[in-house]
């Protein structure tokens, strides 16, 4: 019979308060932009560019959040991601970024509606990486505590099978 080993495992988990920060932030940031937005004065296709922009914004942010991560965890393997799509995914968010800037720059509006929707948009982005961060951190936390528990019921088995004998 082979011996039991114990081993205490820690799995760093966000606390509930830090979770409802995280998303009550980005429910502000987009309560924001959306008020920002809807009551944009100017001509119709600015407001359409400028919604466009911003959720051009928000799902690159969200994508450029996830190859990085995807590229962190992959350094000790040989399985990154093909320069073409380091590319695409750093161009799409500089792009989207520089041309909802460019939009909210030429824009024929007062200066501190300018001023509300560049800091909304900021805080926006800065959301969203926060969010991906914090639910990516949840996953990784619920997939090791998943393999623990399979660890452990295999070790019951193992030894109810060893006792059986």
């Amino acid at each position: 019979m082979q011996p039991f080993s114990s081993t205490t495992v820690s799995i760093q988990r966000d606390t509930r308060a830090w979770q409802f920060q995280v998303w009550a932030s980005f429910a502000v940031a987009v309560f924001l932009c959306a008020t920002g937005l809807s009551w944009l004065p100017g001509e119709t296709l600015d407001r359409a560019f400028m919604v466009m922009g911003y959720v051009f914004c928000l799902s690159t942010a969200f994508m450029l959040a996830k190859f990085i991560r995807d590229n962190q965890q992959a350094e000790a393997t040989t399985s990154r991601d093909v320069p073409m799509w380091r590319l695409v995914v750093w161009g799409s968010f500089f792009t989207a970024m520089g041309l909802t800037g460019w939009g909210l720059v030429r824009m024929e509006i007062n200066d501190a509606y300018k001023a509300f929707l560049g800091v909304s948009w900021l805080f926006l982005i800065s959301s969203v990486f926060t969010l991906a961060k914090t639910l990516r951190d949840r996953h990784e936390a619920d997939l090791i505590e998943a393999r623990l528990q399979g660890r452990r019921a295999a070790r019951q088995e193992a030894a109810a099978s060893a006792s059986a004998e």
